[in-house]
């Protein structure tokens, strides 16, 4: 859980220990250190610092969650659990600067990635459909909600669901 400095700062040290160890001859610890070194780098391209955006975006703070996010090298790179929460933060960051052509962007693609569950994805859904009336698209609004009703398991899920479909019914 770290960011790209502190990841970059590793992989030095650990290319400094691996020198200093062929050095002395010490090629075990060398590839140990090599290998850690690989870890930390396949751990930058594939995991990066979502998980620490995404403490920075539960506890509220979205500038600190966005500047993290900004650090992934290439989002198509990150393992399928990381790039969903990835794109679900992009999303309602987007959504918070009243960017919704970004918005419904990131959501669209976090709907295709795995989330916490059956109610995170319902979320997504929710969100897509709230976007698809705010463009008054009733089609693409309601089918949006036939998925987020199999999906949402909690009552304020369906509470959503509920006010958007009246809304989406007086169009």
């Amino acid at each position: 859980m770290y960011n790209s400095k502190g990841r970059y700062a590793l992989m030095a040290v650990f290319t400094v220990a691996a020198l200093v160890c062929l050095f002395y001859a010490q090629y075990q610890l060398a590839s140990f250190a090599g290998f850690l070194f690989g870890f930390i780098l396949w751990s930058h391209f594939r995991h990066s610092s979502v998980l620490l955006a995404s403490k920075y975006f539960k506890n509220g703070d979205h500038e600190r969650a966005e500047e993290l996010l900004n650090e992934v090298p290439n989002a198509d790179r990150l393992a399928k659990n990381r790039r969903g929460y990835y794109e679900f933060m992009r999303a309602n960051i987007a959504l918070k600067k009243e960017d919704y052509a970004a918005a419904e962007f990131h959501f669209q693609i976090a709907s295709r990635f795995p989330l916490g569950g059956k109610n995170d994805k319902a979320f997504v859904m929710i969100h897509l459909a709230n976007l698809a009336l705010r463009k008054k698209d009733k089609v693409r609004s309601n089918a949006y909600l036939e998925k987020a009703k199999e999906l949402a398991v909690t009552p304020k899920a369906q509470e959503i669901i509920i006010k958007i479909e009246k809304e989406v019914n007086s169009l």
